[in-house]
């Protein structure tokens, strides 16, 4: 009996996938609920687990557009499991031609000449480490032969290309990376988007990190990271200016009295951005279990459409990659974005005295068609108090209890 595999339904809205990349070949014997393909949505990239079990043929290419309920592949169910890989057969090696030398021509040299454009030694190796060609050098030499005097005085023309590869690869773009690409031009093009920033002072949270991280990490199993500080803080600002949680329905303005918190992280197939839901329910422990939680499903490609439908803000964190500064995109359809950067030691003023402290650049991003910038700047000066008075304003001056000591 031969299964029809179809494509199935990977979430609402979603009317094709794109088969990425085929892990059997036809011919092959799949066990039920292997993975067999891995097939981009606009929205993720998801497994597809054979039906049953038998030998699989397939009827799709990688690269083609599928549509949802398409069949993809058959599976011969009656077919018997093989005992085992048959040895590969010992191929005899492939009889090598005795090649024969052929009587190199012998020059005359009363004959041999140099031809015009031709380089002596000494030149070869001078234009060879300018990165130039002969070709590209007029001799003065006898004949118009090129001199070491000429290598030395030749200069690459501009535009000219050198001797290195010039190869190029054309690779289509993912289904996901399509999207992705089409929302961001989108954003950009749809929303009146501005961005504001502002410096925070992180030695009140490298002090608190210092002397409770081990503690931290050995009571629960996570690192006390930067992501619940900035997501709590988050959380403490978007209750204060409720219009950032907000996003846009037509002509209505609609609000949240939850805050689901969008964390942007790098996964294989690229930037994905699952949602810790409800993070206002939610301790420092919390917010790190989820995190980890999220980013090893996201780097492993399990991730699902599920877990990053939603968001009522994002947060994104370009300094683990080095960037000082940025004016990162709205996530659409939420309205505003928090950006964190590199932490580097600058000269601040505190206390009417110059200190060298751990600084971060932090930049919000917002939709100006609901976000004034009243909302938008105390907003980000509520963060920053926040990460800079962690102990008063996110731990209620309880740091035991907070982190669950």
């Amino acid at each position: 009996m031969a299964l029809e595999m179809k494509v199935p339904s990977p979430g609402e809205s979603i009317t094709e996938v794109e088969i990425a990349q085929w892990l059997v070949e036809t011919g092959d014997y799949v066990e039920k609920d292997q993975a067999i393909a891995e097939v981009d949505s606009d929205k993720a990239t998801l497994e597809l687990p054979a039906e049953a079990s038998g030998i699989i043929t397939l009827m799709a290419e990688e690269g083609d557009a599928v549509a949802v309920g398409q069949v993809v592949c058959l599976i011969d169910t009656n077919a018997a499991k093989p005992d085992g890989a048959a040895p590969a057969s010992v191929a005899p090696a492939p009889k090598v031609e005795e090649k024969k030398e052929e009587p190199k021509p012998v020059v005359s040299a009363k004959t041999e000449t140099y031809a015009t454009g031709t380089a002596s030694p000494a030149a070869k190796k001078v234009l060879a480490e300018k990165g130039m060609d002969a070709n590209q050098v007029k001799g003065t030499g006898r004949d118009g032969r090129i001199t070491k005097a000429d290598a030395l005085e030749a200069k690459p023309s501009m535009g000219t290309p050198g001797l290195g590869s010039r190869g190029e690869e054309r690779k289509k773009l993912s289904m996901l990376r399509r999207k992705v690409a089409e929302r961001l031009v989108s954003v950009k093009n749809e929303t009146a988007m501005l961005t504001t920033f502002n410096e925070v002072d992180m030695q009140p949270i490298f002090d608190l990190r210092n002397k409770y991280k081990e503690a931290f990490k050995a009571r629960h199993g996570v690192g006390l990271g930067f992501m619940s500080f900035f997501t709590l803080a988050c959380v403490r600002a978007l209750k204060m200016y409720p219009a950032v949680n907000s996003m846009i329905d037509g002509d209505f303005m609609v609000s949240y009295d939850f805050q689901d918190i969008s964390i942007a992280v790098s996964g294989p197939k690229g930037l994905m951005v699952p949602v810790i839901r409800n993070a206002e329910n939610l301790s420092f422990r919390g917010v790190e279990s989820e995190v980890k939680r999220l980013a090893l499903r996201a780097r492993d490609g399990q991730i699902t459409v599920d877990e990053m439908t939603g968001g009522t803000f994002t947060i994104t964190n370009g300094g683990v990659f080095g960037s000082m500064l940025s004016t990162p995109i709205i996530n659409p359809p939420q309205s505003a974005i928090l950006g964190m950067h590199n932490i580097v030691e600058r000269p601040i003023v505190r206390d009417g005295q110059i200190v060298i402290a751990p600084i971060m650049y932090v930049a919000l991003s917002y939709d100006h068609r609901i976000i004034d910038g009243k909302e938008s700047v105390g907003f980000l000066v509520a963060v920053k108090e926040a990460l800079e008075n962690p102990e008063e304003l996110l731990m209620d001056n309880n740091i035991a209890r907070a982190l669950e000591m």
